[in-house]
């Protein structure tokens, strides 16, 4: 199989694999998080190699960096952050990042919480967009 032809899940494995480091651990252990936080969480392989992951929308991004692991969440700024985990890209209007250093202690508990607040903001989105159904009998006055 090529690589062309492998699943996005199948690109993360090797990912993962391939970087036989505490990055390659600490994507692995945020991937168990949102999974278990999100079961049925869609997985994508976008940019040429970067892991996203989808609910209802794009909840977050998970980028390796030599020095770094970054979630990168794509509606950070609309998300309540009670603990204090985003800790990078804070001065714009959309995103909001967390910078996973080496032997940094990941707060499970409040990232699934943040993950499932991605999805909640997510749908509420989609609410919004949703067509307002017109009541029957009624005509549409011109």
């Amino acid at each position: 199989m090529t690589s062309s032809e492998k699943t996005p899940s199948e690109k993360i494995d090797g990912r993962i694999r391939e970087l036989g480091d505490w990055r390659g651990k600490t994507l692995a252990q945020v991937r168990a998080l949102i999974k278990q936080a999100l079961p049925g969480v869609v997985e994508e392989w976008k940019w040429r190699g970067v892991p996203v992951w989808y609910r209802d929308g794009m909840i977050c991004t998970g980028e390796t960096h030599k020095s770094v692991v970054k979630l990168t969440f794509a509606n950070g700024a609309a998300l309540e952050d009670p603990a204090g985990l985003f800790n990078s890209s804070l001065d714009g209007n959309v995103r909001r990042a967390i910078d996973i250093h080496d032997g940094d202690k990941i707060n499970e508990r409040a990232l699934k919480t943040l993950f499932r607040a991605a999805v909640a903001h997510n749908q509420s989105k989609l609410k919004k967009k949703a067509p307002v159904p017109r009541k029957a009998g009624r005509s549409k006055k011109v």
